[in-house]
């Protein structure tokens, strides 16, 4: 007898054997096209969550499709104990088209923030610095990632309670606070790790100015800026990356994932001159990383995130989100704060609606729409980045019917 697929069924199912560490709502995908999902009743949803900022060319792109379905019929894996033509292919036009001058790969964005801080401690050990002179500082608010050397960089404690003892060798300094990080770097610092806009910690981008600052005080301390892009990035902002927001910004290492293969487990750790030969033969790998399918996908998907053409329409719906937001907070007092670059984009609920994000976030569902949060506070949009004028323009449609009943009740 075949297994039952209603929705009662299959959440019972999930609720049954997954690991709880998540806490999924009751509904069951089926499938999606563009900004639009059904889930298994038929019902449809415009997707302002992309999964996170993965889908962030729409769901069922052609190009995409057509990507993985040619390497999937020629090849699925090898080891990278040998070359395939995708992945090197993709290498090569990251490195062509970025500060980089070498590339890893892997599966996810926490791998690639791993494997950063890997490389940051690597070239300080290869410069005959002691472990006590590769101090990596990260910031307030941030989040890098759950592995035990990530979720300790991530200066989140919720993030971390429970999981002690954590690696050492990781110092916390405010966000957009200049003096606090010039007090805070010294020669023992190797690396100093931030996000260009703050996603998990509540869509707060680097003030102007910020991070010229820190790349100043690395040069200086000789510690390598290293910058996730995790979410940030593949044109999420209007930019290839979030920190060309700002002249004169040259990483030395930039952390990519989620948009990087189109909805596949891919993740990259671009490396500029002086780390590119930090890893030798040996000192670091991943069986998946740089998978034949995931590198077809990823090099449509980083065709796409390079276009004039789609940046234009993420600045220009990034703006058309953004006033519909500051309109209906005009009306019904909402938020203390709308903020963000591009189609990544917090809204801070206001004091009488603090800590009642999750809430919004069922309203909107309840209309039709999937957003998410960033933090109990905050709601966050992150749209696909080829959304249509007419999707933006049912979406908000939805979403104030949806914040007219949230603060109704």
């Amino acid at each position: 007898m075949a297994p039952e697929t209603s929705t009662d069924a299959l959440v019972a199912a999930g609720v049954r054997t997954y690991v709880p560490n998540y806490a999924p709502k009751p509904v069951v995908f089926d499938h999606g096209e563009g900004s639009r999902l059904w889930d298994i009743d038929g019902r449809e949803y415009i997707d302002l969550g992309t999964g996170i900022s993965v889908n962030s060319f729409g769901h069922r792109h052609p190009d995409l499709v057509a990507a993985v379905t040619a390497q999937a019929g020629r090849l699925l894996h090898v080891s990278n104990l040998y070359y395939v033509e995708s992945t090197v292919r993709l290498a090569q036009e990251l490195v062509d088209s970025t500060f980089a001058e070498r590339v890893f790969f892997c599966n996810s964005g926490a791998e690639a923030n791993e494997a950063a801080i890997k490389i940051v401690r690597k070239r300080a050990s290869e410069a005959d610095r002691g472990p006590e002179e590769r101090e990596i500082i990260t910031f307030e608010g941030s989040f890098h990632g759950r592995t035990l050397a990530t979720v300790t960089a991530t200066a989140q404690p919720k993030y971390q309670e429970g999981f002690e003892p954590l690696p050492g060798g990781f110092t916390y300094c405010p966000f957009n606070d200049p003096e606090a990080i010039e007090a805070a770097i010294s020669d023992r610092t190797c690396a100093v790790m931030l996000e260009p806009v703050q996603g998990e910690g509540g869509v707060t981008p680097a003030r102007q100015g910020f991070l010229r600052h820190v790349q100043d005080l690395c040069r200086r301390h000789d510690a390598l800026l290293v910058l996730d892009e995790i979410q940030s990035g593949m044109g999420r902002s209007g930019k290839f990356f979030a920190h060309e927001w700002e002249r004169g910004i040259e990483p030395d290492v930039v952390t990519m994932a989620k948009a990087l293969a189109g909805g596949l487990p891919m993740g990259a750790v671009l490396v500029g001159a002086r780390a590119a030969d930090a890893l030798s033969a040996g000192t670091h790998g991943s069986t998946f990383g740089g998978n034949p399918v995931a590198a077809a996908a990823a090099r449509v998907a980083v065709g796409l995130a390079g276009s004039s053409d789609l940046l234009a329409n993420v600045v220009r719906q990034g703006d058309a989100f953004r006033m519909f937001l500051n309109r209906i907070d005009s009306e019904l007092g909402l938020f203390a704060d709308v903020r963000g670059r591009g189609l990544l984009i917090g809204a801070e609920l206001g004091e009488a609606y603090a800590g009642k994000a999750g809430a919004l976030v069922d309203a909107c569902a309840d209309e039709g729409v999937i957003v998410l949060v960033a933090g109990p506070s905050v709601l966050r949009l992150l749209p696909p980045l080829n959304i249509s004028d007419e999707d933006v323009s049912e979406a908000t449609q939805r979403m104030e019917r949806a914040f007219r009943a949230f603060a109704a009740s």
